[in-house]
């Protein structure tokens, strides 16, 4: 008997990957390929020099990807190495390519039209990843070309300073701000493979930094306790539009993708996301609280400027209408998912906005929303 399209929606699709090691750092592909396949990159979390990034894509096990059988064949999907990347020592965080063209790639330098992929942590890498047979959805495997780009932010030593994040400019793909303990924020020409500018950002380490979509506007925050806004067109100067009351470190950043005024944040060992409009700096627009363990991640909706998900220590990623916050608090969550350990990270798919990825011991789960 086939479920109608009603039955479909309602049925919870939930895959899993367990890999070799704790899975810490996630980023979704923005190239779609092809049967709507999924691609994601996830990094190790090893307390050695010796770690490791892991490519996967899924693939369709028994039936046509556009099958109504659903009774039949419920988890048709299966997520599988396609390809693994030495990396040295644990990312602190994994991007894409921001969609150059219709599959997603983008041209830098040297590199070509291929689908890049970015990392952070003692340096800044990137790894272009290419389909072994030459054309997307083949036999799914993909290789890489070790260490396309590695680059040092310091410009007088071989060493470098940590980097705790970074942000690819979805205006201009060859454009990369990363952030640093050493309190700086390095803007990377990556076509030049050298550095354009670099900023004293904070008074402390900055632990992360987002672009605001499409434009030259970011925004950092760090140990100092504060949010502030830079505008590469200016970045003598910066604003700052938020400082934690006690100046507790702020440990995560991330932008509104549909409405440029909102920024959601949270401080180190807290229970609670910060929701910040930047037209009336200073004080919270909304606090979301839910959780009975410390936030570790948060990730806006592509595709809703209300809506807006949390990942915590308790186990749960919950997901918040916030449409209401200005009028009355938001206190519940509409739609909560309990994950079998604590979770650590969290994306929400550009690509395929109905997905959300999480991360928990050596697990990934991909979840329709």
């Amino acid at each position: 008997m086939m479920m109608d399209s009603q039955q479909r929606q309602q049925r919870k699709e939930i895959y899993t990957y367990a890999a070799p090691w704790t899975v810490f750092s996630l980023a979704w592909s923005n190239r779609i390929d092809g049967n709507s396949q999924f691609r994601l990159a996830i990094g190790s979390y090893v307390e050695q020099y010796a770690n490791a990034v892991r490519v996967l894509r899924t693939r369709y096990e028994g039936r046509h990807p556009g099958s109504n059988d659903y009774e039949d064949r419920p988890e048709a999907m299966v997520i599988y190495s396609a390809c693994e990347i030495e990396h040295p020592y644990p990312c602190t965080k994994i991007l894409w390519s921001p969609g150059g063209g219709g599959d997603g790639s983008a041209s830098v330098g040297n590199l070509g039209a291929r689908d890049l992929l970015a990392t952070t942590g003692d340096y800044l890498r990137l790894w272009s990843v290419r389909d072994d047979d030459g054309a997307s959805g083949g036999d799914g495997s993909l290789s890489h070309k070790r260490e396309a780009l590695l680059i040092n932010n310091s410009r007088n030593s071989e060493y470098c300073s940590p980097l705790t994040s970074f942000d690819w400019n979805e205006y201009d793909p060859s454009m990369i701000v990363t952030s640093s303990i050493d309190t700086t924020c390095t803007l990377w020409d990556i076509q030049a493979e050298a550095v354009k500018t670099q900023v004293i950002a904070h008074d402390k380490e900055v632990f992360d930094l987002a672009f605001s979509r499409g434009t030259d506007v970011f925004a950092s925050v760090g140990a100092d306790g504060s949010v502030r806004i830079f505008d590469l067109r200016s970045l003598e100067h910066s604003t700052i539009v938020y400082e934690t009351p006690n100046l507790e470190p702020l440990l995560r950043l991330e932008w509104n993708r549909q409405d440029p005024n909102y920024l959601a944040t949270f401080k180190v060992d807290s229970q609670y996301t910060i929701v910040l409009d930047i037209r009336q700096p200073c004080r919270p627009v909304a606090m979301l609280g839910g959780h009975a363990g410390c936030v570790n991640a948060v990730a806006w909706a592509p595709h809703s400027s209300c809506h807006i998900c949390t990942a915590a220590d308790d186990c749960q990623a919950l997901i918040w209408d916030i449409s209401s916050m200005g009028k009355r608090p938001v206190e519940d969550p509409i739609l909560a998912y309990n994950a079998e350990g604590e979770v650590n990270n969290l994306q929400w798919s550009s690509s395929q906005p109905d997905w959300v990825s999480i991360a928990f011991s050596d697990k990934l789960q991909i979840l329709r929303v």
